[in-house]
Formats: C-alpha cells, structure tokens, sequence
C-alpha cells in the first residue's frame, strides 16, 4: 500500500483526485504502477487502477494478469472493478471506502457478483486513514469557504 498511497500523492501535483495504485505479479513484485490521471491526459478512463492494469500488462505481455494483486488506496468504482475482473486478477486490497462511487461492497458489488466467470479475493481496509486523509485534504482545499450570514 505504500507505494500505492506515493503514487496518489503525486496525483495531486496534476490537479487529479490522489488515488494511487500498483499491480503485484505472483512473486510479490510491482509490475504496474498507476495514478489518477484524468485531468493531466485528459482522459475519462486514466483512474489510477486502469493505468496501473494497463502497465502490468505491457510489463507482462498478456491482457491476463492471473496471480496478480492490485493495490488501490481507493475502492474502485464499476469500470474499475470491471477492468480487474477482466484482467483476471487473482486479489484487490484496497484502503478507503468510496461511499459514493464504491463497487466492491458500498454500492454495488461488481467483482463478487457470483454470475461472472472470474471473482478475486477482496481485502479492505488497509491503511484506510491515511488514504482516506490523502483524498479528504484534496478535496478540503479546493472547497470555498462560506460566508457567515450577515
């Protein structure tokens, strides 16, 4: 998680919500690495999980990433958890819940639903506060402050 949680931090630079994520091959190593990049390419699909999934398989060669993890400080939204899915990735650890855009238990539960041929093992949680901290500070600091009534 903590290179995760570098690669969020470095989001922010670019103006991009910090969430950050790597892909681990079976023998532990980082063969992905990926931050939310929307603002800097300019680009809907570049979350953070998708770039890193897109790197893991340029480092393989192969769109099937089977025995990976992928670790997201930020519980991935549908076309996320659908991308891991698809990917074929074997494990998700994720720190902070995403209440408003989660698909891996908040809203929906897209990588577990039981009628897809492929559901990874799901573990939450980790490092929570300190992904979630990363992502309320941004969003805290572009806030404008309210007047008191007069």
């Amino acid at each position: 998680m903590g290179a995760a949680l570098a690669e969020a931090e470095q989001a922010s630079a670019t103006g991009d919500v910090p969430v950050g994520a790597v892909v681990a091959g079976p023998d532990g190593k980082i063969i992905g690495w990926g931050r939310n990049a929307r603002e800097a390419d300019q680009d809907p699909t570049a979350h953070a999980e998708v770039v890193a999934l897109r790197a893991a398989a340029a480092a393989t060669g192969s769109w099937r990433l089977s025995g990976a993890t992928l670790v997201v400080t930020l519980e991935p939204c549908t076309m996320c958890a659908g991308a891991l899915v698809l990917a074929r990735v074997d494990r998700l650890v994720y720190g902070a819940h995403d209440p408003k855009a989660g698909a891996v238990g908040s809203l929906w539960d897209a990588v577990r639903d039981p009628r897809l041929n492929h559901r990874p093992e799901v573990i939450t949680g980790v490092r929570e506060q300190e992904c979630a901290r990363l992502l309320t500070d941004f969003f805290a600091a572009r806030r404008i402050p309210r007047r008191a009534p007069s």
